[in-house]
């Protein structure tokens, strides 16, 4: 596919100790096939160059079982004191590692320092934290993790939160529900780039059934009782 200069380049996710694994490879296996037919690149970035575990560390709501170790490590190109530059989307995931702000605070930093260089914000699930947490969703409507919606959005009410939205699209910035949301939206702003047919065209390679309306929404929140 012929491709022209304003098309994203260059994809970077910022990984944490307990990132969700679906939260980050939903999305770049959508965008793995992409890359077969058009010239994007990939930097995974992380607090240091070690591998980095979806494996939460011990927080305080985070209660794992003795013994506990079934996990997968994600090995970094980037280290958040050295991040790379010219990135057009930078893809923020969710997962237990966002359950206490601590643990993703050098991540909030991060996004804060590097979202005024990028094209596209993009963040699953809780990864929407990050940013609230960043103050980049300020003002704006956002979605996240509908399973944990009441704790995550509870704390920044500057934001405008959409309980039912399989994904949200604000300005640059991308904000999916959980988990499995973040490939439907990745599949979407496929489609944006390349085109609708293009990105259905992803979405069969994958074999994957995509809910391509963002307001198509089964896990909606509900509202809170009065």
């Amino acid at each position: 596919m012929a491709g022209n200069s304003t098309e994203p380049r260059h994809y970077a996710v910022l990984l944490f100790e307990g990132f969700q694994a679906l939260d980050v490879f939903g999305p770049l296996d959508a965008l793995n096939i992409t890359s077969l037919d058009n010239g994007i690149r990939l930097s995974i970035i992380a607090p240091t160059l070690n591998p980095v575990s979806t494996k939460p560390p011990p927080l305080p709501i985070v209660n794992l079982k003795p013994g506990w170790g079934f996990s997968e490590s994600v090995v970094p190109t980037h280290s958040y004191d050295d991040p790379p530059t010219n990135i057009d989307v930078l893809i923020v995931p969710g997962g237990l590692g966002t359950s206490h702000c601590a643990n993703i605070e050098p991540t909030v930093k991060l996004a804060r320092k590097l979202y005024p260089e990028v094209k596209y914000l993009f963040s699953i699930c809780t990864g929407s934290k990050v940013l609230a947490e960043a103050g980049l969703l300020d003002g704006k409507k956002a979605t996240t993790n509908k399973k944990r919606y009441e704790e995550t959005t509870r704390p920044y009410p500057q934001v405008q939160w959409q309980r039912s939205a399989r994904w949200v699209i604000d300005g640059n910035i991308w904000t999916s529900s959980g988990i499995s949301a973040g490939t439907d939206a990745m599949l979407a702003f496929i489609g944006m780039v390349y085109g609708r047919e293009y990105a259905k065209a992803i979405a069969k390679r994958m074999e994957y059934r995509w809910v391509e309306d963002p307001t198509d929404d089964p896990f909606a929140a509900p509202e809170p009782s009065s």
